[in-house]
This record gives structure tokens, sequence and C-alpha cells, in this order.
């Protein structure tokens, strides 16, 4: 088997650059946006924001039906070109279709969705999610080779021109005592110019794409077309599913009563707080990004189980630390959002967990990837669905968002021992699940009792947290330094 530092040395150094275009951009949504929007907004019209993107992101996944990881995986063994242009034709094809019947039925669809006064978002979100599926396949081209700093840079650029507009829009042109900048900011329309300034970025992140699409060969052939059809076509399932699992449970907050409980706020409520779990997210963001084409590629190599177990034992002690940091320093995260929404702080502790199995499915997944048994995925995928669905119908009417929070964590961790044991037996790959289990219980352990510990003193508070953090670290670095030594060699 190769060094524990050659399994790392492509991995690590593509996921520190695709953070540049992942956690950066995510970062300064975090610090920036976030605080801004939950201050600029209400309750209710945070919930009206998170509801539109909750839809959004459902569209996107089906939209793009699993292109971007059915390129990656014909592009091993056949010829990148060819396989670049019959999946941006197919994408093309859906988002096409989609734009053109978003627009035709607008007043319909807003209606459905609950918002019939609300048409112009519609057509807003109906170009953004247009040019978000039409530029997917040219950005995940940059990731598969190894482009990683122009990917960085056009999502960079996406992601400033979205908060400077909204800055302009809700701070310069809402306060303004010019009579020309005052015009441009009407009340009524709210939350709409954070979609309006999404919607340009996404047209300059096409525009700057445009020397990718410029490649494009329109000769398709429809036996090969037919062929990533068939591997793809599972993940129609897998995504509309993971989108159920990842973003259905703010829709059911708006649509299924709670005793007492305003619906909108409710969802304002549960996904601020989902936003304080975001560096979780970031971090299994752009791993992933890095990752994908990293194991399809390993997977022709001989010591690829042992890579993908390696792999994974890191992953996990990432993420436990992100966890400890966050949960252990919550007196300060929780000022990255407002004040009115503090009230759901408690569930920040059950999303990192539940994020954290995700990416730990996502990790697992690798086995009906390479094999080509994407129909198993989906299946999982389902699954996890179901409960989603049944969970929150059972919990939210008692429990709120606690119910999401709930249902959340529940269907993650079932699909994660399920596609270890169904992965065990097709693909089987030695993980270190004792290792794992005894982290991650030995965090929850050091979490638990540093909140038995209340102190009125923020200095006194932060300071007892920053011990317990070096007292896991300092136990994780006992157990793991040969390890360590060795990805540090030279």
């Amino acid at each position: 088997m190769k060094s524990l530092k050659s399994i790392f040395n492509g991995l690590a150094g593509q996921t520190m650059i695709y953070g540049l275009g992942t956690i950066v951009p995510r970062l300064l949504n975090y610090l920036l946006l976030t605080p801004f929007f939950t201050r600029v907004f209400n309750t209710e019209a945070y919930g009206t924001f998170s509801v539109f993107y909750a839809f959004s992101s459902f569209s996107l996944v089906l939209l793009l039906h699993g292109m971007e990881t059915t390129y990656f995986r014909f592009s091993v063994n056949n010829d990148e070109q060819k396989t670049y242009n019959h999946a941006l034709f197919s994408t093309s094809i859906f988002a096409t279709s989609f734009l053109i019947f978003l627009l035709f039925f607008r007043n319909q669809v807003a209606g459905w969705i609950g918002y019939p006064n609300n048409v112009n978002f519609i057509v807003c979100f109906a170009f953004i999610i247009f040019f978000d599926v039409i530029t997917a396949i040219p950005f995940a081209r940059l990731r598969n080779q190894n482009k990683a700093l122009k990917f960085s840079i056009i999502k960079l650029i996406n992601v400033s021109i979205s908060i400077l507009l909204n800055i302009f829009f809700y701070v310069i042109c809402r306060n303004s005592d010019n009579s020309f900048l005052a015009s441009l900011y009407d009340p009524e329309v709210n939350v709409g110019y954070a979609f309006f300034s999404n919607l340009v970025a996404s047209v300059v992140s096409f525009l700057l794409l445009l020397p990718e699409f410029k490649t494009f060969c329109p000769e398709i052939s429809f036996d090969f077309y037919k062929t990533m059809l068939k591997y793809t076509w599972p993940f129609i399932l897998i995504g509309a599913s993971g989108m159920i699992n990842e973003v259905f449970d703010k829709i059911f907050l708006k649509f299924i009563e709670c005793d007492g409980m305003n619906p909108l706020e409710q969802v304002g409520i549960y996904a601020a707080n989902y936003k304080i779990a975001v560096l979780m997210t970031i971090f299994i963001q752009m791993f992933n990004y890095a990752a994908e084409p990293f194991f399809f590629k390993k997977s022709v190599a001989s010591d690829a189980k042992e890579s993908y177990r390696v792999v994974m034992d890191y992953f996990v002690i990432f993420c436990l630390l992100i966890f400890l940091m966050v949960t252990m320093y919550i007196d300060i995260f929780k000022y990255f959002i407002g004040k009115d929404f503090h009230g759901g702080l408690d569930i920040v502790t059950v999303i990192l967990l539940a994020n954290m199995f995700l990416g730990i499915y996502y990790n697992l997944s690798v086995w009906y990837k390479i094999c080509n048994k994407t129909i198993c995925g989906a299946v999982i995928s389902i699954i996890g669905a179901v409960l989603t669905l049944v969970l929150n119908i059972l919990l939210i009417p008692h429990f709120g968002y606690w119910g999401c929070a709930i249902a959340t964590i529940a269907c993650y961790f079932v699909m994660v021992v399920i596609c270890y044991l169904w992965g065990h037996k097709v693909y089987p790959v030695n993980y270190n699940v004792g290792k794992i289990a005894a982290y991650t219980i030995l965090a929850l352990a050091v979490l638990y009792t540093r909140n038995l510990i209340v102190l009125d003193n923020t200095f006194a508070t932060l300071s007892v947290s920053t011990l317990f953090m070096l007292l896991y670290i300092g136990i994780l670095y006992y157990f793991e330094r040969k390890n360590i030594k060795k990805l540090l060699c030279v």
C-alpha cells in the first residue's frame, strides 16, 4: 500500500483549493448574508425566503438528474469530450423545458406553493434554476480537469455579486435620502430583492463559463446517451429523495399546522438555526467536490479500499472537531443570526450531528457508484425519504421545528446503517467502525460534561469550553499520533 501521505496528497490539496470556491463563498454568506437577512427580515419573511430556496433546491436536483456524477463516471473509461457533450446536452434539455413550463404556468405554480400574489418570484426563480442547471456540467468539467482555481474564482465572483447587490438594495437604497436610489426600493417587494440579486449572480457565472460552452459539440450519439441515462436515472430518485430529506422539512413546516405556532415563523426560526450548522455543511461540500472525482479515479488502484477507509477516519475526525467547536462556542455563533431567532438554538447540536451522518453516508455511497449499482442508492434514498415524510407528519403537529430536527437525524442515521451493511456485502471496505463510534461517543461525552458547568461570566465560559476542546484534541492526538506523523512526513 502507498503511504498515508500519498493517499492525501491529491485529495487534501484539491479539497483546500476547492475550499476557495466553496468554503470562502459559503463563509461570506455565513458571516455576512445570514446575519444580514435575519436582521433585515422578520421570522415570517425569512420563512418565505427559506421556503422558496427549499423548492429551488428540490428542482435543481431533479433537473440535474445525477449528470454530474455520471459525467465523472463515464469520463474515466470513455472519451471526456464525448461524455461532456452528452451530459451538457441532457441538462440543457431538462433546464430549457423546465424554464418554459414555469413561464407558461407561473400563476398556477404560485398558487400551488401557497404564494398566489408572488408570481414575480416564480419567474425570477425560473431563470435562477435555468442558469444554475446549465452551468453545472461546465463547473463539473473544471473539477474533473483539476482546474480548481478557475472554479473557485467564478464561485467567489458569484457570491460577491450577490452580497454587494443585497447590500445595495437593503442598506443603500432602503435608507437613502436620494430620491432616485430610494425609488429603487419598494418595501412590498421585501425578499424579492434577495432573489433578484441571486439571479444576477447566476447570469454572471454563466457568462464567465462561456468558454466551456464553446467547446460543446452537438454531435450526439443516442446509443451512448441511452447508456448514460441507464446509469443516471436512479440518481433522479436519489436526488428527489435526498432533497425530501434535506429541504422538505421547511416545506412541511409551512403546510402542517402546529398548535399555537405561526408556520412561517417556525420555518424562519428553524432555517436560521440550521444555518449555524453551516460550517459542517461547508466542510462536507468542499470535501465532496474533491472526493467524488478522486474516488472514481482511485477505484482502479490496488489500494482503493484502504484509501477509502483512511479517508473515512479523518473525515469523521474533522466533522467531530467542527461539531464540538460550534456547540461549545454557541454563545459566539448565536450572534450570526438575529436575536429573534435565538429561541431555536437548542436544535443546532442535533442538526450538526445529522449533517455529519449525511457526510458519512456520502463517503459510504462510493460502493454503489463505482460498482454501477446506482439503483441501490435510489432504494436507500427512498427509504430515507419515506422515513422523513412519516416522522415529519407525525412530529411537526406536536413539536414544531423540533420534529423536523429529530426526523432529519433519524433519517440520516438509518441511511448510514443501511448503506454500510449493504455495501459491506457488495464492495466490502474495512471501515474502522469501532474507532469512529468511540470518537463520536467521546465527543458527546465531552460536550455533555462541559454543559454541566454553568457560569455567568462569558470569558470564564469560553475559557472552560477551550479547555474541554483542547482535552478532546489531546485525546485524538494520543491515539492518532502515529498516523499523523506518517501523514506529515515527507
